[in-house]
């Protein structure tokens, strides 16, 4: 866990560490099995961590243990627990409660309202924002990017690989009938001086964008993602890539069945392979299904 620089002395790294025997407690029902974690600090209503694992006793061990994570265990008063039954189960729920707690390290994981996409319309890659656009259901939607300078990076780095045109892609003008510097470099294949059509090259821009295709959500409604570990069981309801909740049975997970509030990036990554390489247990919670 990497934790940021921060101007308060209280999280000022100390000469030796010492391990924080204040903690030890903690350890006594934090079992070796799937869940989500939390560090608390002097106040109740902010956390200062919460991470996830496969084994939550060993994964908080390691904290304890580990003299990078000295100023998080100084500041540490308890740290409280929540058993998932898997894995997708314990990463859909820290993901969760990162957005809905704000913990003081966390940096990853913040709910993010510049979110944007590639989009093609028309033969055109347009830049849209999951503001405007629902990204669970939009089609030709390419690669999920935290900013516009993100998304026209990405792009550039594309067209790097594949020898495209900056100016055919819309990221650079030309003056009519003039050919950019970079064709004459061959780092440009030609398509702005007729060396080639522009269907092989957007063939070779589609082909790159591929990789990072959004996949429109592939239900009518909600459905229920079954985990197991043993004899615990959890039902992990979604909709619209987004999750809404956990329940013990489908029949309890119906309840959870409200619409998503919009696109989640986060679950998005979290769920998409699962659900679409057909290894996962999915039940019906909507009419249709």
């Amino acid at each position: 866990m990497h934790l940021p620089r921060r101007r308060r002395a209280d999280f000022a790294p100390t000469a030796e560490f010492v391990y924080p025997a204040h903690l030890k407690a903690a350890l006594g029902d934090l079992p070796a099995a799937p869940g989500v974690y939390v560090f608390h600090g002097d106040d109740p209503a902010m956390p200062l961590y919460i991470g996830k694992s496969v084994n939550l006793r060993q994964r908080v061990l390691s904290h304890l243990r580990n003299p990078d994570e000295d100023r998080l265990l100084r500041q540490t008063r308890r740290i409280s627990h929540i058993c998932t039954a898997g894995d997708i189960g314990a990463q859909l729920l820290e993901a969760q409660m990162i957005k809905t707690l704000h913990p003081l390290l966390n940096q990853k994981l913040r709910r993010n309202r510049q979110l944007c996409a590639w989009q093609r319309q028309g033969g055109q890659l347009q830049l849209v924002y999951s503001k405007d656009v629902d990204f669970a259901q939009a089609p030709d939607l390419f690669g999920l990017f935290a900013s516009r300078h993100a998304a026209i990076e990405r792009l550039r780095q594309v067209a790097d690989e594949q020898r495209l045109c900056y100016a055919h892609l819309g990221l650079e003008k030309l003056p009519p009938g003039r050919a950019c510097f970079r064709a004459a470099l061959r780092q440009c294949a030609g398509v702005c001086r007729g060396d080639e059509t522009p269907a092989a090259h957007d063939e070779r821009l589609l082909g790159a964008l591929r990789q990072v295709q959004v996949v429109c959500w592939p239900y009518p409604g909600a459905v229920g993602l079954v985990e197991r570990t043993g004899d615990f069981s959890q039902v992990h309801v979604v909709n619209n890539w987004c999750y809404l909740g956990s329940a013990a049975t489908p029949a309890e997970a119906a309840r959870f069945t409200r619409q998503a509030a919009g696109f989640d990036a986060d679950g998005y990554q979290i769920l998409v392979r699962p659900l679409m390489q057909g290894g996962a247990e999915i039940v019906p919670l909507s009419p249709g299904l």
